[in-house]
């Protein structure tokens, strides 16, 4: 088979990040190296084997690894047509060095929940604007990270925090065109990021960023019916561009605010 690689890689503006990385390879072999980040890897075809520490470890598609920094480790593909993989780079404000021992010991984590979890971050971070969505997800995949690293793998018990819920709304809704960091309104409301996107979710059933976008949808229906048009809506209502407008509005109304407006009496 003829050697291949497909490469994608950018730097998201969500703390704790420093880079995605999306790869395909057919026959390259990583040698051995180290990163000075966390290594959170997930592959959707084939497998990847690679040493780590002397041992030899594998990577099938329902398995998460997290490599840690400044270990060396290689990789190779462990399927004839090759791999196919998904990489966050993670700086050491969401996992802290006292955590290494613990990830070479157990890098790959047999976990569905965690991986669909991955996926969805993936899935967020490739899409410019929805930064709050990404971060959100980043902070309740790091929280789970840490379970399994300290060997307590089961789900943290549900909590209610009505003040911190309703502190976050207020907030929210006072900054819906400019939006909020999930870190600066931790910092805001003295708590830590997953308390805060807990506390909101079970207060209210529905996640930060959800709530976000729904009040920017609401503006954009109001302003669409006052005769504004879809380009000028997405700048007047905190999204990215027209595009990530279309996205969300059509999500949540149906239709595209296009098809909206001319439906409009």
């Amino acid at each position: 088979m003829a050697t291949g690689q497909e490469v994608t890689a950018w730097r998201p503006s969500v703390p704790g990040v420093t880079e995605v990385f999306h790869a395909r390879f057919t026959e390259y072999a990583y040698p051995m190296h180290v990163h000075d980040a966390w290594t959170l890897l997930i592959v959707d075809d084939g497998a990847v084997r690679y040493d780590l520490d002397r041992h030899e470890h594998g990577t099938p598609h329902d398995t998460v690894s997290l490599l840690p920094p400044h270990v060396p480790h290689n990789g190779s593909p462990a399927t004839p047509g090759g791999f196919r993989k998904r990489v966050v780079y993670l700086d050491g404000s969401r996992l802290g060095d006292e955590l290494i021992g613990r990830a070479v010991d157990t890098p790959d984590l047999r976990d569905p929940r965690l991986r669909l979890h991955v996926g969805r971050l993936h899935a967020a971070l490739a899409r410019p604007g929805d930064e709050l969505e990404a971060e959100s997800r980043l902070t309740l995949v790091a929280e789970r990270l840490r379970g399994h690293l300290r060997r307590r793998a089961e789900a943290p018990r549900r909590f209610r925090d009505p003040v911190v819920a309703r502190e976050l709304r207020e907030l929210l809704d006072a900054r819906v065109v400019e939006g909020v960091t999930l870190q600066e309104a931790a910092a805001r409301l003295h708590t830590h990021p997953a308390h805060l996107v807990r506390a909101f979710s079970g207060a209210y059933g529905i996640a930060p960023h959800q709530y976000l976008m729904s009040r920017r949808v609401g503006r954009a229906r109001r302003l669409l019916l006052d005769g504004v048009p879809p380009g000028g809506v997405a700048a007047l209502t905190g999204f990215y561009d027209q595009a990530h407008l279309t996205r969300h509005f059509k999500k949540l109304v149906g239709v595209t605010p296009g098809r909206y407006r001319t439906g409009t009496r």
